[in-house]
């Protein structure tokens, strides 16, 4: 098992099967995403450009998605916190996943990529 398996494996249930709900929805909906580790996160990239984060809030240990770029996303359930840059969107690990929310802000921040918002080094 690597870094990554782990990061999930050692979470206890529900957040276990939460994360990797989530894991599944990010690397399923477009084959240029990949995963890798930073900040001890499973960190998701869209042709290597760091995308999305996956974490827990330090107290109540919700987990959540932390979008890199959300300062151009726009979804009432995002949240800003005192970040400039990020958003995060909290998930109830006890509930269903929000999958239309979800699918929507995921789509909203790939098309950051897709439509050159966000640049993509060419090599």
């Amino acid at each position: 098992m690597g870094d990554l398996d782990n990061f999930y494996l050692d979470k206890t249930e529900p957040n276990k099967s939460c994360f990797l709900a989530m894991r599944d929805i990010l690397l399923n909906c477009d084959e240029a995403i990949t995963e890798t580790r930073k900040y001890g996160m499973p960190c998701f990239c869209y042709k290597g450009k760091m995308f999305c984060y996956l974490w827990e809030d330090k107290k109540s240990s919700e987990p959540y998605f932390l979008w890199v770029e959300g300062k151009h996303l726009h979804h009432p359930q995002l949240e800003t916190g005192k970040r400039s840059r990020m958003k995060i969107f909290r998930v109830d690990p006890t509930a269903d996943l929000p999958i239309g929310d979800i699918d929507l802000i995921l789509n909203m921040a790939l098309d950051l990529y897709r439509k050159g918002t966000i640049q993509i080094k060419s090599n």
